[in-house]
């Protein structure tokens, strides 16, 4: 059965349900209450206790809660307590509770790297980093600090963790994901959602389902295929039920032509009726188009207003196209939920204090545990000898540490510099030197550029007052400029030539941007331009509003001289010096996706020079996903660091030093070039046509898509380096409880203590005729080993490993039959191989 089939069988299931809820919305219809699986009831042992069941407390509160009190557990409102939250940034939802009848208000936070509220709290490393360490462990105990974090500032619910795929590499919340692969991904938001839940927070697992772009997410109609969405899109979102998810947020996108807040088959039907799922939906902000059709289909919560289901719901009722039943299906959900995490209760859970040292020593494990050391040649890492006595640091991030930001950005305790924590690392006689190489806030501008003059780089502007500027200056040559307005309230006004260079944005596009760009190291936002001028005369009007509370300004810009200077000194700075460290970066967040895999701004120059100059050269990868390297062949290293949190400086050094080994892996493929990645060439499939987007790959997603093209990737999936050498051996394979059992030995053949993660994937069923991948990644195992030191590694390859989606039969079908079976250190280093047969269940 192809592909094709299963999409048109997709198509038809899912408009049909749209179609009906349209008709519904335009006849006012009654809506029927969706037929999803009722709340898990309290345990025999429970009432038997003394303790009220969950289901007789929830009917008592329904029966006494009157239609506005129900309506008001279901959309979200403005939080009547601004210190709850300082930073108006940071409010991610408030949902009025009912305090005559001990229902509690919630306050929900987003926080994919730490809890995004405007107080201090844990800068985790982002996600894909924490997925790079292989670690299900890890990622427990990064969803515990999570969890406890939520609690103590005052947080109920926390909007993650994000459970889609690394589908493009352009997509600009890359970072906030875990990975490309379906099996990786599942595994890691599985042990996330316990670990926030562990600690008493409910996880409100994102975007259900298929938000894997930022760039139309509020228009597109995405076209999938019922065996993709099984087998790829859905992996994370049905661990994380299984794992126990308290809540699922719905996505803005259309999927086969019907919204995800109101599809039934996938809230009602999948959601619910296959994997279980007793907690509640709540819509992404302004995700929700209706009223009528997304009740039916089975949201029970809009975020962050009440535009569909605050008045409007109310009117359905009592106009009856909505039935009383389907809001209180709704709020059963919401209360059931609140009282199994003991919210209900006449003693909820006492908050717990935040434990800032411990959730800084998860940041550290995390940051050193998810590093990926791309490249090594000559012996240039680690830093030892005279290569650790005398270092040329490079870059802005060098100097001002990277963290994520968007929706992931956090207030931290305080921030330590790699230029910092390398100094402190190579200790007392050793020479570290720093140089810019490239300018991200821009210089002053020539005191006597502007006639007539006026103080542009420092100006303060009063509260309820307004300042304004306008003057000329003359360029003797065309110049390419970047100008950079710097401001603490409303951005200023600044037109050249008669254009506005920095007009506000509308939605997320002008409310997120990256941590390293959108700030300036004193807090300052920050907007920039960079456009060509021509020789001659230019016209430069500035206006500024002090706003309620004043405001500061500055107004800065950088030139091909000003560039030309930063890298003279940067090559300076690196001939002079034994080693290198090269710090880039790429400043991604919500709202935008990027729009090249390359470094942005000058970078790859820079790189060139630098490395021309002093090929003992380290390049530290900053970025939020995969990039392409042109430059690679002149470096000696390349290490990527990712986002890598508030302990981001300390671990960078550990790893360049060598006091722990390299032990992360690459969750996403990186491509030789952009003319070679799973959406290359096909606008369709990315960013899409018209509104329209198909996901044609279908199960090829990832590292699949480079198997079944026979791609070459600069660096492949599960790739990456160690400070040691590893031996790979004695592979058998046996059927094993319905699956199959892979059992090797590992060995360290070299000379220090080291970390490997072993890779098992497994071929196709030739029984199958469905569509199926070269390859599939079956499982892993993470293992540190003394030098000389080997072990045996078992790892079981289960039932669902094996099995593809029939979307015919609507069901898992056994991929039975003789199976081969691949173990080694990355998706295209598999040194071992065995096959097996799988037998009928």
């Amino acid at each position: 059965m192809s592909e094709a089939v299963s999409r048109r069988s997709a198509i038809r299931l899912l408009g049909a349900v749209g179609a009906a809820g349209s008709a519904l919305g335009a006849a006012g219809c009654v809506a029927g209450v969706p037929p999803g699986a009722l709340p898990r009831k309290a345990s025999p042992a429970a009432a038997a206790a003394g303790k009220p069941a969950v289901g007789a407390r929830v009917d008592a509160l329904l029966d006494q809660l009157t239609l506005d009190e129900k309506t008001a557990l279901l959309h979200g409102g403005e939080d009547p307590d601004p210190e709850a939250d300082p930073d108006p940034r940071g409010r991610a939802g408030y949902v009025a509770g009912v305090p005559r009848l001990g229902i509690p208000a919630l306050r929900l936070a987003d926080g994919p790297a730490g809890i995004g509220v405007g107080k201090p709290a844990t800068a985790l490393p982002a996600p894909v980093m924490l997925a790079s360490a292989f670690d299900p462990a890890l990622a427990r105990e990064y969803g515990q600090v999570l969890g406890r974090e939520g609690r103590a500032l005052g947080r109920d619910v926390l909007l993650g963790p994000r459970a889609n795929l690394i589908r493009t590499p352009y997509a600009g919340r890359n970072f906030e994901a875990f990975a490309e692969d379906p099996r990786l991904t599942a595994d890691i938001v599985g042990q996330v959602v316990r670990g926030i839940q562990d600690e008493g927070l409910i996880a409100a697992v994102r975007h259900f389902a298929l938000d894997d772009q930022e760039d139309g997410r509020d228009t597109v109609d995405v076209s999938v295929g019922e065996q993709t969405l099984h087998e790829t899109a859905l992996r994370g979102f049905e661990a994380a039920v299984a794992a126990g998810a308290g809540a699922v947020t719905g996505a803005r996108y259309k999927i086969n032509g019907v919204h995800a807040c109101e599809s039934g088959p996938l809230l009602d039907e999948v959601l619910r009726g296959r994997w279980g799922f007793d907690g509640w939906v709540l819509s992404d902000p302004d995700a929700l188009h209706s009223t009528v059709a997304s009740i039916t289909a089975g949201l029970d919560m809009e975020m962050p207003g009440g535009t569909h289901f605050g008045g409007p719901l109310r009117e359905a009722v009592h106009g009856g196209s909505v039935p009383q039943e389907a809001v209180d299906l709704a709020v059963r959900r919401v209360l059931t939920t609140l009282d199994r995490f003991g919210l209900l209760t006449d003693r909820p859970p006492a908050r717990p204090a935040r434990n800032a040292a411990a959730g800084a020593r998860t940041a550290r494990k995390v940051a050193t545990a998810g590093a990926v050391l791309l490249r090594n040649e000559r012996g240039t890492l680690p830093l030892t000898g005279a290569a650790a006595r005398s270092i040329a640091v490079i870059g802005p991030t060098g100097r001002v540490p990277l963290v994520a930001g968007g929706s992931a950005r956090v207030v931290t305790d305080g921030l330590l510099s790699p230029l910092t924590a390398l100094t402190r690392r190579a200790g007392k006689g050793a020479t570290v030197r720093h140089a810019l190489g490239e300018d991200p806030y821009g210089r002053a501008l020539p005191p006597g550029l502007l006639a007539p003059p006026a103080a542009l780089d420092d100006r303060r502007v009063e509260a309820g007052r307004s300042w304004s500027h306008e003057g000329r200056f003359t360029l003797a040559a065309d110049d390419e400029w970047t100008l950079l307005v710097h401001h603490t309230g409303k951005r200023p006004s600044v037109r050249l030539d008669g254009e506005e260079m920095f007009p506000i944005g509308p939605g997320a596009t002008e409310r997120e941007s990256g941590a390293l760009l959108g700030r300036a190291p004193d807090g300052l936002y920050v907007g920039r331009r960079t456009l060509a001028l021509k020789a001659g005369v230019h016209r430069l009007a500035v206006t500024a509003e002090g706003g309620a509370g004043g405001q500061r300004f500055r107004l800065r810009h950088t030139t091909r001289a000003t560039r030309a200077a930063d890298v003279a000194e940067a090559v300076k700075v690196a001939r002079a010096a034994h080693s290198v460290v090269l710090f880039a970066y790429e400043d991604a967040a919500e709202g935008h996706d990027r729009t090249s895999l390359g470094l942005p701004g000058g970078q790859e120059a820079l790189i060139g020079a630098v490395t021309a100059a002093n090929p003992r050269t380290t390049v530290v990868l900053n970025t939020s996903s995969c990039t392409t390297m042109p430059w690679i062949a002149r470096t000696g290293a390349v290490l990527q660091m990712y986002y890598p949190g508030q302990e981001g400086a300390g671990a960078t050094a550990d790893l360049l030093f060598g006091d722990v080994d390299p032990g992360g892996r690459l969750t996403q493929t990186f491509p030789a070039d952009e003319r070679t990645t799973p959406v290359a060439g096909d606008l369709l499939r990315y960013p899409g046509v018209g509104g329209r987007q198909e996901y044609s790959e279908g199960v090829h997603v990832g590292h699949r898509w480079y198997d079944e093209r026979g791609a070459t990737p600069l660096f492949p999936f599960g790739h990456g380096l160690s400070y040691t050498t590893w031996a790979y051996e004695k592979l058998t394979v046996r059927p094993e409880r319905g699956g199959l059992r892979a059992e090797f030995t590992v060995r360290n053949t070299g000379r220090r203590k080291g970390t490997d993660v072993a890779q098992v994937y497994v071929g196709p069923s030739e029984r199958l005729a469905l569509d199926q991948p070269v390859r599939v990644l079956a499982g892993y195992r993470r293992l540190t080993l003394a030098p000389g030191e080997s072990r045996l590694v078992t790892v079981d390859i289960d039932a669902r490993t094996l099995s593809s989606w029939d979307a015919e039969r609507r069901a898992w079908v056994p991929g039975t039959g003789r199976r081969e079976v691949f173990v080694g250190r990355s998706s295209r280093e598999l040194t071992l191989r065995a096959k097996a047969v799988v037998g009928s269940r």
